[in-house]
């Protein structure tokens, strides 16, 4: 796996071993974030983040800061070992070990908000998640935010956001959403 384009363009990236994570592929993170264009500055939140490859991939684009949210032990040290080998200044990403539930309510209570906002829960889950994710990210999205989920094309995540672009790659469909 590696970085598609941007500053850190073709640097690879470690996945945690097993199956508890899976990293989003290449040509779809390819496909996701040439419909995003350009990032220039944004305030990034990934959430379930894995190894970091979504997050890792706007910061390599533009993107100003990205808050990478995950609590799977395996996958945080990954994370953390992708952030220090692309040698990302500390000032653009911040690591919070801890399920999103938490994360998004101390990011409400902080004040926090964000511009693009990128989504890759466990498949399994995601049909669950739907409004819960929905409702935790609204006091947190700047207007005109994005949404990137990434789901299994049989388990949908359904946000209830308007749908900018929605589109399957095998088995793995990815929506972007827009905030008003």
């Amino acid at each position: 796996m590696r970085v598609v384009a941007g500053r850190y363009g073709g640097r690879r990236l470690q996945a945690p071993k097993g199956d508890a994570t899976r990293p989003t592929a290449d040509r779809v993170r390819e496909a996701v974030f040439s419909a995003l264009g350009p990032l220039d500055g944004l305030r990034v939140l990934d959430l379930y983040a894995g190894s970091g490859a979504l997050g890792i991939e706007a910061l390599s684009r533009g993107a100003g800061h990205a808050v990478f949210v995950e609590r799977d032990r395996r996958a945080l040290a990954a994370l953390r070992s992708n952030l220090a080998a692309l040698d990302v200044p500390d000032a653009e990403a911040d690591v919070r070990a801890g399920d999103v539930r938490g994360a998004l309510r101390t990011a409400l209570a902080r004040g926090d908000h964000y511009d693009l906002v990128l989504l890759d829960p466990p498949y399994r889950l995601a049909p669950a998640l739907g409004a819960e994710l929905t409702e935790g990210l609204v006091g947190l999205l700047e207007s005109g935010a994005r949404v990137v989920a990434e789901m299994d094309r049989r388990t949908p995540l359904d946000l209830g956001l308007p749908t900018m672009f929605d589109r399957r790659y095998g088995d793995t469909q990815i929506r972007i959403h827009t905030f008003p």
